[in-house]
């Protein structure tokens, strides 16, 4: 006999713990299946901890749609939480005359997307702001800020939980299964066997959620994305950090550049870089240490030698290869995929933390 259930979110990071948190303050019952030992151990545990404006994203796309309401509504659940956060700033640092025009387009762009609070500074402006920068220009983002990532996921959880929810960790879902009386989720629970039956399933599983996906027969064929990953190294700063905001260098192809973060214990990190791999991997190789010297010297010039020390490591779950224009979030639901109560989640990276609860609001329609 199979349990019943209202609702199943299989993943507890940032994500599916949001999404939990607004299934079960309409209230539904809701059980969080999480494969690890503990919430948010993978790529909600492994990013900048940032808050994302909504600058660089097509006007018109998820990304930048999630992103600029679900800061607003980060912002707002931290203050009414008590989650600690850092609205610190950010400056996008041309370092080239040739980046100038890079600058004016980064503006225009998040102009389009309803981020109407940048900047543009001169050289002298910026460095005014931070002394140790090097640059010919900036864009000034006020609007940035960094959080306690683990404390936001504790209060989405603990709010779940007071709703109803419940989370059930060491929970590995093996397959999805649609049939006339609901989604039947074949579970491995420490070890055992169990079998859930749900009316609505959110797979907010990350990296495995294409897999997931997958397993279940009933998807319509051509709607599953091809999962890759490109891993993010971090290297930390020994000793003090130089700056009060955080430095981003304009963008390269896959990423944001080498860019200059703080916790909120004001510790400089660096990163991430993009390394694209085949599998799982969160070693950092001391060696790339090298290439973030020369990236880093481009803003930051006085950056001693040995001063870097390999941090961790984040894997982003893109759904395009290497050389690939960035692809926009995924949220698939059954009118796209065929699967009645089935929402899918794919291609959820940064920034994916920022819009967690823009998502999860997304995720809530397909329940209307």
């Amino acid at each position: 006999m199979s349990l019943q259930v209202q609702a199943v979110v299989i993943g507890a990071g940032a994500v599916g713990l949001a999404c939990a948190r607004a299934l079960a303050r309409e209230g539904k019952e809701v059980i969080i299946l999480e494969r690890n030992s503990d919430f948010g151990l993978e790529t909600s545990a492994r990013n900048s901890e940032v808050i994302h404006a909504g600058i660089y994203y097509p006007a018109g796309s998820l990304k930048a749609k999630m992103c600029v309401s679900g800061r607003k509504k980060l912002y707002a659940f931290c203050d009414e939480y008590g989650v600690e956060y850092n609205r610190c700033g950010k400056l996008i640092v041309a370092t080239s005359d040739h980046q100038l025009n890079d600058l004016q387009k980064i503006k225009a762009r998040a102009q389009a997307n309803g981020v109407d609070d940048l900047q543009l500074l001169s050289a002298a402006e910026a460095i005014a702001l931070e002394p140790q920068l090097n640059c010919v220009g900036a864009l000034l983002s006020p609007s940035t800020g960094i959080i306690n990532g683990r404390a936001y996921m504790l209060a989405l959880l603990g709010d779940a939980e007071r709703h109803g929810a419940s989370l059930a960790l060491n929970s590995s879902v093996q397959g999805i299964e649609s049939t006339p009386q609901g989604l039947l989720l074949t579970v491995l629970c420490d070890g055992v066997e169990e079998t859930l039956l749900a009316d609505t399933v959110v797979n907010a599983a990350g990296h495995q959620a294409i897999a997931l996906a997958g397993s279940c027969k009933a998807m319509a064929v051509g709607t599953l994305p091809t999962a890759y990953l490109a891993k993010g190294n971090y290297f930390s700063l020994a000793g003090r950090s130089p700056f009060s905001r955080l430095i981003y260098p304009v963008p390269e192809p896959g990423g944001l550049g080498v860019h200059l973060t703080l916790d909120l214990g004001q510790q400089a990190r660096f990163g991430p870089d993009v390394e694209w791999v085949e599998v799982e991997d969160y070693n950092v190789n001391p060696e790339r240490a090298e290439v973030f010297y020369g990236a880093i010297r481009k803003y930051w010039p006085d950056l001693a030698d040995g001063a870097l020390q390999p941090a961790y490591a984040g894997i982003r779950p893109k759904i395009v290869p290497q050389g690939s224009t960035d692809a926009d979030f995924k949220i698939q639901g059954p009118d796209e995929h065929g699967v009645p109560g089935l929402v899918n989640l794919f291609g959820i990276e940064s920034p994916g933390l920022t819009s967690s609860l823009a998502i999860a609001e997304q995720c809530n329609a397909f329940q209307q």
